[in-house]
Order: C-alpha cells, then sequence, then structure tokens
C-alpha cells in the first residue's frame, strides 16, 4: 500500500509540474548582452534575446532586435537588463548628450563653481531653481529674483551620468534642460548679473509664487536723530509801551478864483 501511494503521490506531482511548465511558455524579450553606457547608439553586438515568462507581461519592451539597433540609448543599462522604450531616443537624435534632449528642448551650458554648484552636489538628473541677483534699472537697489523652477540638469562637467555612490565633485560647467525661451533668459541673466543654483527634491514638482528680495528689504532704513533739547534758562524782557497813535496830518489848498481867493483844509 505504501508503494502505491507513492506511486501515485509522484504521478500526481508529476502531472502538475508539466501543466505549470505548459502554462509557464516563455516570449522572446530584448535585453542588453553586456554593460551599456548612455548616449551610444545601439548595434548588434550591444542586444541579445532573452526568455521571459509570458504570464509576466513587460510593458514598452521589444521582441525583435531589429526595433532598438540603430536608437541612441538614454539611460545606461546592465548586463541581460531588458530594454524598454523610455530607455531609448528618437532614431537620428544622435548620441552622447544629444540623446538626452527631448524634442523642443535645449541644452543650455552656465558658468558654475562649488558655491553655484551647491557644494559639488549637482548630479546629472538633479532637480533644482535658478535664482539671479542684479541691480534694477534706474538706480533702485539690487533685487535678488528666482527666475526659473524645477529645471533639470543634463550634465555636471563632461559627465552625463550620476556617479552611483553620490560624491560630490566640483565642476566648472553645469549643463541645463531648458525650453528656447528660458535658454534665451538664462543666458541674459548670467550676462547682467550673477546666478546660483538652489537644489530642490526631484519628487517636488510644484511650482510656487515667489516674490523678488530687495536690497531694502534687509538694510533698515537709518532714522534722523532727535534734535537735542536745550536746557538754557530763558529771560523775560519787559513788555515796551504801546506808543500813542499820532494826529492825523491836515493838509491846505487855496483856491484863486479871478480877484477871490479861499483855503480849503482836508
Amino acid at each position: 500500500m505504501a508503494t502505491v501511494l507513492a506511486g501515485s503521490l509522484a504521478y500526481v506531482v508529476y502531472r502538475r509540474l508539466r501543466v505549470s511548465a505548459a502554462q509557464r511558455r516563455a516570449v522572446p524579450v530584448v535585453a542588453a548582452s553586456r554593460d551599456l553606457a548612455a548616449g551610444i547608439t545601439l548595434t548588434p553586438d550591444d542586444v541579445t534575446l532573452l526568455d521571459w515568462p509570458a504570464d509576466i507581461p513587460l510593458a514598452s519592451s521589444f521582441s525583435k532586435a531589429e526595433a532598438v539597433i540603430g536608437r541612441p540609448l538614454i539611460y545606461a543599462l546592465g548586463a541581460k537588463e531588458p530594454v524598454l522604450e523610455r530607455d531609448l531616443a528618437v532614431a537620428g537624435s544622435g548620441i552622447g548628450l544629444a540623446a538626452k534632449i527631448p524634442p523642443g528642448m535645449r541644452a543650455t551650458a552656465v558658468r558654475s563653481n562649488e558655491i553655484v554648484g551647491v557644494a559639488g552636489f549637482l548630479f546629472p538628473g538633479s532637480h533644482l531653481d535658478v535664482l539671479a541677483t542684479y541691480n534694477q534699472p534706474g538706480g533702485s537697489g539690487s533685487i535678488t529674483q528666482t527666475v526659473m523652477q524645477d529645471v533639470e540638469v543634463l550634465a555636471a562637467g563632461q559627465t552625463i551620468e550620476p556617479d552611483p555612490q553620490g560624491k560630490p565633485q566640483t565642476v566648472s560647467v553645469v549643463t541645463l534642460l531648458l525650453s528656447p525661451e528660458d535658454s534665451q533668459r538664462l543666458l541674459l541673466t548670467s550676462a547682467q548679473g550673477t546666478i546660483q543654483f538652489v537644489l530642490r527634491s526631484g519628487a517636488d514638482k510644484k511650482k510656487v509664487a515667489i516674490n523678488p528680495t530687495r536690497l531694502d528689504q534687509l538694510v533698515a532704513s537709518a532714522k534722523p536723530a532727535a534734535p537735542p533739547v536745550s536746557r538754557c534758562t530763558r529771560t523775560l524782557m519787559p513788555t515796551p509801551p504801546t506808543p500813542s497813535p499820532k494826529p492825523p496830518e491836515t493838509f491846505s489848498m487855496e483856491v484863486i478864483q479871478g480877484s477871490q481867493r479861499s483855503v480849503h483844509k482836508f
């Protein structure tokens, strides 16, 4: 009986395993054949086909290598990592940094240093705000204003991929992803005054209304000193007597009419 029970159990398990294996059929998925850096254009040697479980669908994947060959790679991929649509740029968009620029956007480079570059913690993929300090027209004082919000960093120096360990690196140039209008604003701002980058969370996409800060808001205007109180003793002078009114002056006029004379007073 033990032998019969063991055989029956083995048969049932075997049948179930065969059914499970039949249900878990595999489909081909295009993946990286080795570690691939961002910015390269994929060739037949860069990709391979992997068996992927059909019951676990992989969105935006490719089943044929021809669909990805010739397209630039936006993000770096590890060996055997599936290639997805989000990882690829449009065919013909260029290589290197140009492959990471979406249609309608521009890569704009500006000078940076340890202060402007947030102590070297600006990495490709970081998001920041751009502040500008300049003198107002008419000599009305300096002003600091947030001119751009939620700007993405494309490259720090000549690096288009962030350091996996997050080590800070001071660079002299930072490349930002901007619209053509914002590119003009940034270049004009850097020519008229000084700019400062403010690092923000990549998950914070909210843009807020910020009033500019003027110099007179930081420095209180000096008030004129109050005049000192005099402690001198005032001497009272006697009031002079009121002069008596003068009598009115009288005028005389003599009128001669022929042989007659008369005097008129007024």
